[in-house]
């Protein structure tokens, strides 16, 4: 970035987003359809508008300058988008508009969407571009245009000025929107959108082939692989682009710049909930890494990870949540924003619900070994489902000295719940795990080592319910200590 530089510019369609959310709990005498008792009203920022605002989260507010081109509408929902865009100190260069501002409502109970309903023909007046807009591209750092087809980015003035811009553009593309222009840097399909262009062959093959590249499941053949690497290579080659991201939902994303194999990018750990928002939060990280002068395979890597910590947090119903802990220095990482607090107490709840057994083990687990993990197989199979309790970077600190953690406590609650016999990590900050034993009310608690069941500390408040604590033994010759011991000799 120059001195010159104006920051990140984000050119595209905004839309007013709203949710209703309510209860169902009949249904509606004259038709079959659900009755939604509205219990809540929101509204945030929607299209390229969310975009901007987390791109702001992610560059770090104040030190990375946003503007949003776009087209809002004089009108009431025009107003209130106008006011949730500034409010998240973004700077607002508005072309002209006509017809009502776009605005998408979600009827949502218990977190899933019933029905969503637009309204509103809002689109750009097409006309004179206004000088100070092609000023901003020609002296951003980066350029996002995240592309809703409500007509912005096919105004003839808007492309000719990108398309003269050599700063970096991340293009996010819509079927009813423009053309990318060519020499973007980075286009971001999604698979859907990719292969409705692109995938060539007959017809019924096409079909299958999007089926099951859009599968969500994790497992993708290399046939499958090769059509999708086949099908980016195609778009970069018709759009005249230096790299083309295949954003893939739940399986991360895949990316082609050369003629080479692709770089694909897994999701760190697993995805679960509304993906609301989650293509605006990958474009806005790839454009802001591009703007900080990072390589493309260094922003898609890093939009992976900020995408799925997105839609882990809550998508973009949460999108305040999310942004204040990224503002805050304390973006999510993808594993600590999978566990919110209360998914280890879910886990155990169901289970104890359908009459299972709930074990649960506790521990530092700092430099994870094949004692831990014969420790934890062994604890999986006393019950329906394992719990690993972790204490905090802070109790580590307070009980082993101030040498310790190795690991810090996200990358040793990711690396434990990537294990197949752990179905949730919870991680405690006092010094022993009586209060989060309390709160998940295991009915077998399991230690490793040579401890006495009896002697535990815990064992009385599990015996308060009808609890069990249980030994199980580390294998031999198997220790943190003694492995860190050997890793530091071997590096002296």
């Amino acid at each position: 970035m120059t001195s010159a530089s104006t920051g990140l510019v984000v050119i595209g369609d905004a839309l007013l987003d709203r949710d209703i959310e309510g209860d169902v709990t009949r249904v509606c005498p004259d038709a079959p359809v659900p009755v939604l008792e509205q219990t809540s009203d929101s509204y945030r920022p929607g299209g390229a508008s969310l975009a901007a605002v987390l791109a702001v989260a992610l560059s770090g507010l104040g030190r990375s300058p946003i503007t949003l081109v776009t087209s809002i509408s004089a009108d009431e929902a025009g107003r209130r988008l106008s006011a949730l865009v500034e409010e998240a100190g973004i700077r607002i260069m508005s072309i002209p508009a006509e017809g009502p501002t776009t605005e998408k409502i979600r009827l949502r109970s218990n977190g899933q969407t019933l029905l969503r309903l637009d309204r509103g023909t809002g689109r750009v007046r097409f006309g004179k571009l206004p000088t100070q807009v092609a000023g901003l591209v020609d002296t951003a750092s980066a350029i996002l245009v995240a592309d809703y087809g409500r007509g912005l980015t096919t105004l003839e003035p808007l492309r000719h000025a990108l398309a003269d811009s050599t700063r970096p553009i991340v293009w996010d593309p819509h079927p009813l929107g423009g053309q990318p222009v060519p020499g973007c840097q980075v286009l971001t399909p999604n698979v859907s959108e990719l292969l409705s262009r692109f995938l060539t062959g007959p017809k019924e093959a096409n079909a299958t082939a999007r089926s099951s590249l859009e599968d969500d499941t994790g497992t993708v053949g290399a046939m499958n692989l090769s059509r999708l690497t086949k099908a980016a290579n195609d778009a970069k080659s018709h759009w005249m682009a230096a790299s083309v991201a295949v954003t893939r939902g739940p399986l991360g994303a895949l990316l082609v710049s050369t003629d080479g194999p692709p770089l694909v990018v897994p999701s760190p750990s697993p995805i679960t909930g509304d993906t609301c928002g989650a293509g605006d939060c990958f474009a806005a990280s790839t454009a802001v890494s591009l703007a900080q002068g990072a390589l493309p395979s260094e922003a898609v890597t890093k939009a992976v990870t900020d995408a799925g910590s997105f839609v882990n947090c809550g998508a973009a119903s949460a999108y305040r949540k999310w942004s204040d802990l990224c503002r805050g220095g304390h973006q999510p990482s993808h594993s600590l924003a999978r566990r919110r607090d209360d998914d280890a107490e879910v886990r155990a709840a169901q289970v104890h619900r359908s009459g299972g057994t709930v074990v649960a083990a506790g521990g530092c687990f700092d430099l994870l070994h094949a004692g831990h993990v014969a420790l934890l197989q062994a604890a999986r199979r006393l019950g329906d489902c394992l719990i690993v309790c972790i204490n905090s970077d802070e109790s580590v600190r307070r009980l082993k000295g101030p040498g310790r953690p190795l690991n810090v406590e996200a990358d040793r609650a990711a690396t434990l719940a990537a294990l197949d016999c752990v179905d949730a990590v919870e991680i405690f900050g006092e010094d022993t795990p009586e209060t989060v034993i309390r709160r998940l009310r295991p009915d077998i608690w399991v230690k490793g080592g040579d401890y006495d069941a009896r002697s535990l500390p815990e064992a009385a408040t599990l015996a308060s319910w009808g609890g069990q604590a249980a030994v199980l033994p580390y294998l031999a010759g198997h220790s943190t200590t003694g492995l860190a011991k050997r890793a530091a000799a071997a590096v002296s």
